[in-house]
């Protein structure tokens, strides 16, 4: 079923949700996968919980945000991994280049968040796109007629120890472009990426940081060049930026 002009008001209804810097801000900090209470969403986007909670309740009405209450705390999150796409899609074509970080912590933490970070559960970042590119480079991934795993992918998957989410299984995508909003080229995503992140978090070849940051751990960064075929030093994050000045 393809979209026509009568769906033109729920579209703009559907804009209009993302369209406040507050829902924007809330949206962009679930991208992490978690649920967050209503209280921890406040703090992150700088508002009060009255303030908050009129927000959220929008962007659940709207379909956005799921919800789920534990006593007295309110946990959302992201309706499915399509908002998570939606939301990662559209921070890809408005992202600019950042000004000067006045604060080493902080220059660290965009650093970290650029090299490697999930969008929802898939790898993105730096990581993200280099895991991509080596996919398709070994004919592990093929896009001729769409995105597909090849035979040697299959077999791939086998010895990493990774199941292939049958199609009839779930409803994304198997495999998928993500334009990452840092790097404006795509990573991997759809169900087959969320699993090789799950696979490679397992595995202890990635660790959770700060956030939505993760982080090649000291046995992952030579056990995942060795399984893409490329050399340990290309998996190296870049050299810690610097700063405009201010204290760190």
């Amino acid at each position: 079923m393809h979209p026509t002009t009568t769906d033109a008001p729920a579209l703009a209804q559907l804009a209009a949700l993302l369209a406040d810097t507050t829902r924007a801000r809330f949206c962009l900090a679930l991208l992490d996968g978690r649920a967050w209470t209503a209280g921890e969403l406040a703090r992150t986007a700088g508002v009060a919980a009255s303030t908050a909670s009129e927000h959220l309740d929008q962007l659940v009405r709207g379909g956005l945000l799921v919800q789920e209450r534990q006593g007295r705390h309110r946990y959302l999150r992201l309706a499915d991994p399509s908002v998570a796409q939606l939301v990662e899609d559209l921070a890809g074509r408005v992202a600019g280049t950042p000004g000067p970080t006045r604060s080493l912590r902080a220059a660290r933490a965009n650093a970290a968040l650029a090299y490697a970070r999930t969008c929802y559960d898939h790898l993105a970042g730096r990581l993200g796109v280099l895991v991509h590119d080596a996919l398709l480079d070994r004919g592990l991934v093929d896009r001729t007629g769409g995105l597909a795993l090849t035979r040697a992918g299959l077999d791939w998957c086998v010895d990493l120890g990774l199941p292939v989410p049958a199609p009839q299984t779930t409803r994304r995508p198997l495999l998928r472009d993500c334009l990452d909003w840092t790097e404006r080229r795509p990573h991997l995503s759809g169900a087959f990426g969320a699993a090789l992140c799950g696979r490679l978090l397992d595995l202890g070849w990635l660790a959770r940081g700060d956030g939505r940051v993760v982080r090649l751990t000291p046995d992952g960064a030579p056990a995942l060049a060795a399984a893409l075929g490329l050399s340990p030093a290309s998996l190296a994050p870049p050299a810690a930026p610097a700063t405009g000045g201010g204290r760190a």
